[in-house]
């Protein structure tokens, strides 16, 4: 795991304070609102969302940190997985202004390929100019590439191939096309959509196709088998705490220095990887006493609750730190 990961945080925050240097507030909120009513909206697959610099400039200060805020906490299920795997080279596909090329810089240490490929050259000049100003070798030198992401898309072979908040973008054959070409190409694919039942939805049919592909499954499940979760009942979702920034302030209000971001995601490998016993899959309920966790576990147990209590001793004390996303019993448990 990556040590630097906080200075990896701090200099992206940094780069992306300046990026507004020079565009009145009113005129980068007026852009973020816009591209926020376009992203939730039906997406043309011809004709890129992000038009400009400012377009770009607006939207990377309001979305990157929480992308690689969801993209890291995904990543970090992987390296749980397989600690002893560092990957040599990473592909990020639709990776725009590059939020998880950053979010693998923090995560692991080593020299490293990148290439973000994206379709909007504006976004790919962003991105490249932000990775020149961070101190990693692996970033400064990341390749940035132009290319139509969909059906008959091609990518490079690589240890690792990202595709974070894409998939909604695309039609369901653009889709499949993506995942299948991801699942070839890479040795691990982690794949990550927003939070939603929707996102969730895109998820698990992305799970469904990995699996097929014969890849096996490194987070957040436990393994291999059907999802238990009934669709349309609930839906895998977890979350990343992100420092807000002015502009953010700006376009949501409030007064609360971070909000949380929801993420739905899948990591899958095709080397053995060791998944959690079980992963608690929503925030756990402290009640005077007890700690009530809401899991899943093995194949064979599906969705399960745990109740800790005090007579648990350390476990007690353990389930009161315990997180959201984070694997039970956690891994020094007596």
């Amino acid at each position: 795991m990556n040590a630097t990961a906080p200075t990896t945080a701090e200099t992206l925050r940094s780069a992306l304070a300046g990026l507004l240097d020079g565009l009145p507030p009113k005129q980068a909120t007026a852009a973020v609102e816009r591209l926020i009513a376009n992203y939730r909206g039906t997406i043309p697959t011809d004709a890129p969302v992000l038009r400009d610099r400012s377009d770009v400039a607006a939207y990377a200060a309001y979305r990157m940190p929480a992308t690689f805020e969801a993209v890291r906490s995904a990543l970090d299920g992987l390296a749980g997985a397989a600690p002893d795997w560092v990957p040599g080279s990473h592909v990020d596909v639709g990776g725009g202004t590059g939020a998880a090329t950053w979010a693998v810089d923090a995560t692991w240490d080593g020299p490293r390929t990148t290439a973000v490929l994206d379709w909007a050259e504006p976004a790919l000049a962003l991105g490249r100019e932000l990775a020149g100003r961070a101190a990693s070798e692996a970033l400064r030198g990341a390749e940035w590439r132009r290319a139509v992401i969909g059906a008959g898309i091609a990518l490079p072979d690589a240890d690792l191939v990202t595709v974070s908040y894409v998939l909604g973008e695309l039609t369901p054959q653009a889709r499949r096309a993506v995942v299948a070409e991801s699942a070839r190409a890479g040795r691990a694919v982690v794949l990550i959509e927003p939070g939603t039942p929707e996102g969730y939805l895109r998820i698990r049919e992305a799970r469904d196709q990995l699996i097929e592909a014969g890849l096996n499954v490194a987070a957040p499940c436990p393994h291999d088998g059907t999802c238990p979760i009934e669709p349309g009942q609930d839906w895998c979702h977890f979350s990343a705490r992100v420092s807000r920034s002015s502009l953010h302030r700006q376009v949501k209000g409030g007064s609360l220095p971070y909000e949380d971001e929801k993420f739905s995601y899948v990591a899958a490998t095709r080397f053995p990887v060791t998944p959690v016993p079980s992963r608690i899959t929503r925030r756990p309920q402290i009640r005077k006493g007890l700690v009530q966790l809401e899991l899943c576990g093995p194949r064979d147990e599906g969705l399960t609750r745990a109740i800790v209590t005090k007579r648990h001793g350390d476990l007690y004390k353990a389930a009161r730190d315990a997180d959201w996303g984070r694997q039970w019993p956690p891994a020094e448990a007596p």
